[in-house]
């Protein structure tokens, strides 16, 4: 049986869950709310202050999609009462961002600036300290959408091995390799 899956989703007070027609969960909380449609097989179960999953067989299907649901419901809790925050650095010279409102102005060693609209239910600001990478961070309820937009401006200069020159993840281990070695 699903280890994760067996786990109830605990959920602080202030936040409520409520499991619509068609197993659609809804979660509000302090800081948003989110939707999320379970498989029809999936039975959820609300107690007083954490959810079950429960799945009807033992089939390869229902297992699978038992973890999955409850980790979807968690990060959904998880969100609503506290957030996700994820932070880009732009490392290399010359490399620099700006945020107004919902566009993100992004200078990355291109002949041009890229200007990558960013979805409403995400916030975003940028930052630049002297001597130091400038910094993206956004904000969001949503898990999903936030690693989704991050993955896509991460792709938009992938840090390179050689020198590190590229968007990458606040604190991420870059694997680097040697460059050429030099005469014999």
């Amino acid at each position: 049986m699903s280890r994760i899956g067996k786990k109830p989703v605990e959920f602080p007070a202030g936040v409520t869950i409520v499991v619509g027609k068609d197993n659609v969960v809804t979660v509000k909380g302090p800081k948003g709310e989110l939707k999320q449609a379970v498989d029809r097989d999936m039975k959820l179960e609300v107690k007083d202050s954490h959810l079950e999953l429960v799945r009807p067989t033992d089939q390869i299907r229902h297992k699978a999609m038992h973890g999955l649901y409850r980790s979807l419901v968690s990060n959904m809790v998880k969100g609503v009462s506290e957030g996700y925050t994820k932070q880009l650095e732009l490392v290399g010279v010359g490399f620099k961002a700006a945020s107004t409102g919902n566009l993100l102005d992004l200078a990355l060693g291109y002949s041009h600036n890229i200007v990558f609209e960013i979805p409403k239910e995400l916030k975003v600001t940028t930052s630049q300290e002297k001597g130091q990478n400038p910094i993206i961070t956004l904000e969001s309820v949503d898990k999903q959408l936030l690693g989704q937009v991050c993955a896509k401006i991460r792709g938009l200069r992938k840090p390179e091995p050689y020198k590190g020159k590229g968007v990458k993840f606040k604190g991420e281990v870059l694997r680097r390799k040697a460059g050429k070695s030099a005469g014999k």
